[in-house]
């Protein structure tokens, strides 16, 4: 079951192989960032915009964050410039924290009801699956991002969550 424990572990570990990602894809070129490699969100550079981007669409509806306004099938370009998706990376990650240090279980309880742009219609779900669905949303993404910086020859350390967790906790 989805528990605000469990949002908060997600949270931390989410920040966490951010930097991990963020730090290992910073030792590469922009063209080897840039370069199309077949992934769903064609280069590392896509992939991880592709993520916040996605964070912002489901923070939108749990935190009242602005919602992006590109569409899901231009989400690999939301933001071009490789600093400032650092450092818009770097504060999305401290406001998840922040939102998950004050989810509670009346709010896990409730239902959301949203228009879907992706679907294309109203939507109504459990948050307690819509926030698995956010945290696994990120973890999918990131694990492309990870194959394609580690096939570029850059390690991020241990990525398994039951690992990555005590690490953070010492």
């Amino acid at each position: 079951m989805i528990t605000p424990a469990y949002c908060r572990t997600m949270a931390a570990y989410n920040a966490e192989m951010n930097r991990r990602l963020y730090g290992a894809a910073s030792r590469l070129s922009e063209a080897e960032r840039r370069a199309d490699k077949g992934a769903f969100w064609h280069s590392i550079h896509g992939t991880l915009v592709h993520i916040l981007w996605g964070d912002g669409q489901w923070m939108s509806r749990f935190d009242n964050w602005a919602r992006p306004q590109t569409p899901i099938k231009q989400s690999d370009h939301f933001i071009e410039d490789w600093g400032e998706l650092c450092a818009a990376r770097e504060k999305a990650d401290a406001d998840i924290a922040r939102w998950a240090d004050k989810v509670d279980d009346a709010w896990l309880d409730a239902d959301l009801t949203w228009f879907s742009g992706a679907a294309e219609r109203e939507v109504s779900a459990a948050k307690r699956l819509l926030v698995a669905h956010f945290f696994n949303h990120q973890t999918h993404h990131r694990g492309q991002a990870h194959a394609l910086i580690t096939a570029a020859g850059q390690a991020t350390g241990d990525t398994d969550l039951f690992l990555v967790v005590p690490q953070m906790l010492a």
